[in-house]
């Protein structure tokens, strides 16, 4: 249950036409990977949470792949320092795109579905084209603006697929979700001004690293999980995230950022929302029905204008 750290893609135009084909393929493949373990992430987050607490559910599956992350940087010889200058850098984006995002989607997931949580987390391009607007000086277009009134409408969506009551004990959940989505919009918006010039794996090892400290320091702190009591499930779920959601997903999204430009990788994470709802309904449970499906429709759609527009 992750966001995508918003790198550049690298560009391919000096390539013969028959090359290029083959590693923009290629680099499909990497992206519907990666989209894939992403979206399946949020059901077994749900399911994690019910074993253990939000935070240290979230925090150590994060620390230990951050390590595994390093070790894969290390062995391909790229460069694990990080020079001082950019430490400032480092330190804001790791707050907004990994602590912050952690907490409150960890915490959002006591109220919500997972599916539910996934399609308000994954609005998180229309929120950064709105506030580039003031933040970056950047135009909003009659495009972005449509993008926002659709996320709005899919929130509203959301709100009243399950009437009255459900709606007012989700209240809760929407408000930490939209807290990380916005969170992370004004990561990508920091990022964007202030860029990061490392490697992709070692810079996700050290942002997720960072991050995930304060956010398992403070969830052992309000309590330690029964080890003892966890299932051969719940070993499997922590396994997960920790081994494909931080660490084959991550790689996968490298490589394909490396094969294809940045716009489409980003348009195509749009299917990991889609998949967390699919997901949850047949694993968990959860409810699928129109309410939830207009949800999801219109939040795609607004992410599809914002990254276009």
């Amino acid at each position: 249950m992750v966001a995508p750290f918003v790198l550049p893609g690298v560009p391919m135009s000096e390539a013969p036409p028959a090359a290029r084909a083959r590693v923009a393929t290629s680099g499909l493949v990497l992206l519907a990977v990666t989209s894939l373990a992403w979206g399946l992430s949020w059901p077994v987050s749900k399911y994690v949470i019910s074993e253990w607490p939000p935070l240290p559910a979230r925090g150590i599956p994060g620390l230990v792949g951050s390590l595994l992350l390093f070790a894969y940087a290390r062995a391909r010889g790229d460069d694990l320092r990080v020079p001082v200058a950019l430490w400032p850098r480092l330190l804001v984006s790791a707050f907004f795109n990994v602590t912050l995002w952690m907490v409150v989607m960890g915490l959002a997931l006591l109220w919500m579905p997972a599916g539910e949580t996934a399609v308000i987390g994954y609005s998180m391009p229309v929120w950064t084209a709105l506030l580039a607007w003031p933040l970056l000086g950047e135009r909003l277009t009659a495009t972005r603006v449509l993008a926002l009134v659709l996320g709005f409408g899919g929130i509203a969506a959301l709100m009243g697929a399950d009437g009255f009551a459900a709606s007012a004990a989700k209240l809760p959940g929407v408000a930490l979700a939209l807290t990380g989505a916005i969170g992370f919009a004004l990561g990508t918006i920091f990022l964007k001004r202030y860029p990061i010039a490392l490697p992709g794996a070692t810079s996700a090892a050290w942002q997720i690293g960072i991050g995930c400290i304060p956010v398992t320091a403070a969830g052992l702190a309000f309590g330690v999980p029964d080890v003892a009591a966890t299932t051969l499930y719940g070993w499997a779920g922590l396994a997960y995230l920790t081994l494909i959601q931080f660490c084959l997903a991550y790689l996968c999204w490298f490589a394909a950022l490396q094969r294809l430009p940045a716009s489409v990788a980003a348009i195509g994470t749009m299917a990991v929302p889609v998949i967390g709802v699919v997901a949850a309904a047949i694993a968990l449970h959860e409810p699928l029905g129109l309410g939830q499906i207009a949800a999801l429709v219109m939040v795609l759609a607004g992410v599809a204008l914002a990254t276009r527009g």
